[in-house]
């Protein structure tokens, strides 16, 4: 697979000092959405993670605290940066809380601070996932009671140091979550629109295209404008972390802020990359295309992105080459598929008509309509939106020889 991410060298992991015993090494499990992990591993390969084993949503490693602040800034297709505390073999309830409570809190949350906890639970020893969080909280606040007579407050949000638990049949871990919220959340989608494509998923299509910032990127159906947001923000090598305030990690008592800021202004200062095309981003719906620019507005690539309101197939397709990307509805129930198969055909019509010299791409959670487009799909990427099992269909379109700026994209499948 060949380097499709853009982040700069001065961006990675070994550009911060090694770990030592004031800056140990810890277990991190770096988790992503089903499908995602080809284009984590080359994330983290560019950041010269030291990858121990692959999941199928996620990637674990050692690295230091500092390392661990990097990725949650740098990182596109990641969700999370857990930081791993205990992995125990768990039996019941109760076993849960003794591991837990043998857990030194007290180096971790702050006697007047906030936690909440987060769980997977899939266990026959419990039926309902809510009491194994009960059971963490109570042993963190009673292990807080024995050593100080006092606790940290706790409760739902995720607005403090966040504590998860994953327990499946007798094997319990705990991690701290460092990103609080999914890192899929930048802050910028103000205005979602209706399922809108995670952006998590999106920088990871895009990825999947190949398309690194050279030639055009032409985005029909942008709805709240994530694909095209996503592709300017790759295009500049920009962190999508830096739209973020707030982390897991910044609630913990052992943060270290000077540190959080000299790395945060080492990342603004990497020079933004020239975009060598244009970024074009459409939609017949004028609230979707105002959506969309307020987004781009609050990440601040609005001046990159051409938005237009017009039909998908009035959408300018400037010359000579690049991408073009649609992700139009699947369809849930048969008159809507039904409803749906002329606009399929359409695109397909309008790839041969009017993309010649471009790679095209359709992102469907339902293969069959992929189908109804009349062309031969040269490559099919498997992703996840959620719970739908979806594909990436690639079409090679070139009208002669591929000119400068060839980019191929990664074999993900």
């Amino acid at each position: 697979m060949p380097d499709t991410v853009a982040i700069s060298p001065r961006a990675t992991l070994n550009s911060t000092p090694a770990a030592t015993p004031a800056d140990p090494a810890f277990s991190v499990l770096v988790t992503c959405g089903r499908g995602i992990v080809p284009f984590l591993r080359e994330e983290l390969a560019a950041l010269r993670f030291p990858v121990k084993r692959e999941l199928e949503t996620g990637i674990e490693g050692q690295c230091s605290m500092a390392d661990i602040l990097r990725m949650n800034l740098v990182l596109r297709t990641a969700n999370r940066v857990l930081l791993e505390l205990c992995k125990r073999q768990v039996r019941d309830a109760n076993a849960l809380y003794s591991a837990v409570r043998d857990i030194p809190w007290e180096r971790w949350i702050p006697e007047d601070g906030y936690f909440t906890i987060a769980s997977h639970v899939s266990t026959p020893s419990i039926r309902d996932s809510r009491f194994a969080n009960v059971k963490c909280k109570d042993a963190i606040a009673d292990r807080f009671r024995t050593l100080t007579g006092r606790r940290p407050d706790s409760g739902n949000e995720r607005c403090g140091v966040v504590v998860f638990l994953h327990w499946v049949n007798d094997l319990a871990t705990l991690y701290i979550d460092t990103s609080g919220e999914s890192l899929s959340r930048r802050g910028y989608r103000k205005i979602p629109m209706e399922a809108p494509m995670q952006e998590a998923l999106a920088s990871a299509v895009i990825l999947a295209t190949g398309w690194q910032g050279c030639g055009h990127f032409v985005n029909p159906m942008c709805g709240s404008g994530t694909l095209a947001i996503e592709a300017a923000l790759q295009a500049q090598g920009r962190a999508p972390g830096l739209l973020r305030s707030q982390y897991g990690f910044l609630h913990l008592k052992n943060h270290d802020p000077l540190l959080w800021q000299k790395l945060r202004t080492e990342i603004r200062a990497v020079p933004k990359q020239k975009l060598a095309g244009r970024i074009i981003a459409t939609d017949n719906r004028p609230e979707a295309v105002q959506a969309a620019i307020q987004n781009a507005r609050t990440a601040g690539v609005e001046q990159l992105i051409e938005f237009q309101v017009c039909d998908f197939t009035e959408t300018p397709i400037p010359p000579p080459e690049g991408v073009i990307i649609l992700n139009p509805a699947y369809g849930e129930r048969m008159g809507e598929i039904t409803a749906l198969e002329p606009v399929y055909k359409q695109i397909g019509d309008f790839f041969k008509q009017r993309c010649q010299g471009y790679r095209g791409f359709i992102f469907t959670g339902n293969l069959d309509l992929g189908k109804k487009t009349g062309l031969r799909s040269s490559r099919k990427v498997h992703f996840y939106n959620g719970s739908i099992e979806c594909r990436l269909l690639g079409f090679e379109l070139y009208a002669g020889s591929r000119r400068k700026c060839k980019q191929t994209p990664p074999q993900a499948e």
